[in-house]
């Protein structure tokens, strides 16, 4: 009798164990890529960012995070030296989905924002370079996903500075704020609804089987963005532009308008967040289950069962209402202090960058895109305005990443092997 066989009934138990321990990490730590800049400017409450990510990030793993999962994740191993051995994927993948939680624990203790994506590629690098050999990890990939260290935070951090600096020219810097903000708002209105469309479609629906090409969502992303802007003219014709007693520089109405318009995006980036990163949570999982299920046929591509993704959609809200808040904290007011239009032109170009790494292929972290965004909006202020301090400490967390979960996934490796045999 194979191990497998004989082990089936522990092994699924222990994916589905290891599984929701891993959801949970990418609820406390990642969540806040969505959250993070509108609690900071204080647009929307903890307890109502919770709220919203709460049902959009369910709903994005629920609905749009059931692609057929690449079992063994992103190409990293070549599963042709797995089918002797069919129980090393086993050990290996419980053994990464362990490590990547426990670190994900760790750092959202400490109110790092880490990449929960690098976090199981580095635990499944661990396992494929000690169980199967060097030579069975793709490095070519492995570099690739290294290079969006930099790439991420690099483009969104250039588009962010980019935006914050047309606000600054364009509304706040005129003679008459409130005038200008009539002006340009709508236009800002337009790039929110066309950038809220692009993110749905590249990240959240293609999952649905609603697989529409670039060129497609392109198109219907500018139609949805023209109707939300007409849609957000009607409703600025009627709101008042009235300048608070206590609002010294008179930008109070204006900053409540880009408040409204973060709440759009920041929506938009928690489906999007719950569809693309509730692979990582899964992905392993399924990895087992067809294993298990087939008792030993190593399939490249396996189907998530419909359970599965509650299973991961309900970790990452526990993850989120348990220990959310920390992470939430260092991104929304350790960086830099965040007002309405600095959270806006934040999120926007964090979603901005999302969308263009999904046409061009680009691997991307949406945890190093959104600091990325933070900082940019931060420099347009000049560095005084920057915590260099916290941002030391988010670039040393990014930078153990990788070797924390594989070193983890190595011991758990051999201590499952070990204790199966």
């Amino acid at each position: 009798m194979s191990i497998i066989a004989q082990h089936g009934d522990i092994f699924l138990i222990l994916a589905c164990a290891f599984g929701f321990f891993m959801a949970w990490g990418v609820g406390a730590n990642d969540v806040a890529n969505a959250m993070g800049t509108s609690v900071g400017s204080r647009a929307i409450t903890i307890k109502q960012a919770i709220i919203i990510a709460v049902i959009f990030e369910f709903l994005g793993a629920w609905l749009a995070g059931g692609e057929v999962t690449d079992t063994v994740r992103k190409g990293i191993i070549d599963p042709a030296l797995l089918e002797d051995d069919p129980q090393l994927l086993i050990y290996g993948m419980l053994a990464s989905l362990l490590a990547a939680a426990i670190w994900l624990l760790i750092a959202s203790n400490r109110g790092w924002p880490v990449s929960t994506t690098h976090s199981i590629v580095g635990a499944i690098v661990g396992f494929g370079a000690v169980g199967l050999g060097m030579e069975a990890v793709g490095w070519g990939k492995v570099g690739q996903i290294a290079a969006s260290w930099v790439v991420s935070p690099l483009m969104s951090g250039s588009i962010a500075f980019m935006l914050f600096k047309t606000v600054q020219h364009l509304i706040f810097e005129n003679d008459d704020p409130f005038a200008a903000a009539k002006r340009y708002v709508p236009c800002y209105i337009f790039l929110v609804g066309f950038v809220v469309a692009m993110v749905t479609f590249t990240k959240g629906l293609k999952h649905v089987g609603l697989d529409i090409g670039f060129g497609a969502s392109f198109l219907i992303s500018i139609l949805m963005g023209l109707a939300i802007m007409a849609l957000g003219i009607v409703r600025e014709r009627r709101l008042e532009y009235k300048q608070a007693e206590q609002d010294t520089f008179g930008f109070g109405g204006v900053e409540r308008v880009f408040g409204v318009l973060m709440l759009f995006t920041a929506c938009a980036m928690a489906f999007a967040h719950g569809s693309n990163d509730v692979a990582n949570a899964v992905g392993p999982l399924a990895a087992v289950i067809s294993v298990v299920e087939s008792e030993g046929a190593v399939d490249t591509a396996a189907l998530v069962p419909w359970w599965v993704l509650i299973l991961g959609g309900g970790g990452i809200v526990v993850g989120l209402v348990t220990y959310g808040h920390k992470v939430i904290a260092t991104v929304g007011t350790g960086i830099t202090e965040l007002t309405p239009s600095r959270g806006f032109a934040a999120t926007l170009a964090a979603a901005t960058t999302v969308v263009l790494a999904s046409g061009t292929g680009l691997p991307i972290s949406t945890t190093h895109t959104l600091v990325g965004a933070v900082l940019g909006v931060g420099l347009a202020r000049g560095m005084a305005a920057l915590n260099l301090r916290v941002i030391g400490t988010i670039v040393m967390s990014w930078l153990i990443t990788l070797p924390a979960g594989a070193a983890l996934a190595i011991l758990f490796f051999f201590m499952l092997k070990g204790m199966f045999g």
